[in-house]
């Protein structure tokens, strides 16, 4: 018993780390990507390249995409938010700002999340500890911004990453609001959401993404790695988590995030760090731990909540389809319990 729990506990550790790899390295390949092509280009390729591979993995696991007029009109409007626009707004900000620095204001959208709950009256009740952590969380983006320094593009281009974490705030509260959990597995509503995404960019490549492309093979590279390993596989990673160990467990690596970017981007592309950046970094990541504390209580019962869950079944298609197999996966014919029998002096009316 002790044996399994600690191996289960080994590979949830695991994935978190592999996943806050992914996720945190996805500011490195937007930089190396605009090296040799456009926002907008670089935006396009992630939507169009990441919807190929969960499609594929949609129908290896013999799912479909969603149908019905209603449902393709939420995946739209979640496809915007949460893929076409912030997606855009990384590659515009990052022109001008360094990817360590743009990790670490994507961490403020727990931040805006709660933000958006107050101004919706969804968040109801919040303690002061979440109160401080989010003033916190803001001081420290206010530290790192220094408006009172940045000026001309590199201004523009905080301002552009902090509109992309706010605009996943509002993809997040919408997407609960009016996709998960409504009997459509989760593997076809990523795959449709990122072939809406591919649609929506479409429509603005001819406005700012028709420059020249200067297609190296670094540039081609980051651009297959950002679209198929931080942009198609972190979605689904990012919910076995959730349903193997719970909501908390997953938020450990919204922390993880910031550190990853600014370690690979003063390694890899051999970033700056000033002492007001660690400072502001440091000082975002506490407000954020702050902003997400729940009481014991409601922590200990979405752990046995996680723990009562069953486990979810890998499919046997080799490839990624094991990895990106929906948590949430309609019931084959042979899982669904079969009808009673009705009585044969049954009368109908």
């Amino acid at each position: 018993m002790s044996d399994n729990s600690g191996t289960r506990g080994l590979w949830g550790g695991l994935r978190v780390a592999v996943l806050a790899l992914l996720w945190g390295s996805t500011f490195l390949w937007i930089e190396l990507a605009l090296r040799g092509l456009s926002p907008l280009q670089v935006t396009f390729a992630r939507c169009v390249l990441g919807a190929l591979v969960l499609v594929v993995a949609c129908y290896t696991t013999r799912h479909r995409l969603p149908t019905g007029v209603a449902a393709w009109r939420h995946i739209v409007v979640a496809a915007f938010f949460c893929n076409a626009l912030p997606f855009a707004l990384f590659s515009v900000g990052q022109q001008t700002v360094d990817s360590g620095l743009a990790g670490v204001l994507n961490a403020t959208t727990p931040l805006w999340s709660i933000a958006l709950g107050l101004a919706l009256g969804s968040e109801r009740g919040l303690r002061p500890v979440r109160l401080a952590g989010l003033l916190l969380g803001f001081t420290g983006t206010i530290v790192i911004f220094a408006p009172w320094q940045m000026t001309g593009g590199t201004g523009w281009g905080a301002l552009a990453i902090l509109g992309a974490a706010a605009s996943y705030a509002v993809a997040f509260t919408y997407m609960g609001r009016a996709l998960v959990r409504r009997g459509t597995p989760t593997i076809s509503l990523s795959a449709a959401q990122l072939v809406a995404a591919s649609g929506l960019t479409a429509v603005a490549v001819p406005i700012g993404g028709l420059e020249s492309i200067d297609p190296g093979p670094t540039v081609l590279v980051a651009a297959v790695v950002l679209s198929v390993f931080c942009t198609a596989i972190t979605f689904h990673l990012t919910y076995r988590i959730i349903n193997d160990e719970g909501a908390t467990n997953a938020a450990v690596v919204g922390y993880l995030l910031p550190v990853v970017s600014v370690l690979l981007g003063a390694v890899v592309l051999g970033e700056d760090l000033s002492v007001r950046v660690v400072l502001g970094m440091a000082v975002v990541l506490v407000g954020v731990g702050l902003s997400r504390r729940q009481g014991a209580a409601v922590a200990a019962a979405e752990a046995v909540a996680a723990a009562e869950e069953p486990a979810v079944e890998e499919s046997a298609t080799p490839g990624l389809a094991p990895a990106l197999r929906s948590v949430d996966a309609e019931p084959t014919p042979e899982d669904r319990p079969a009808e009673a029998p009705r009585p044969l002096l049954e009368k109908t009316r």
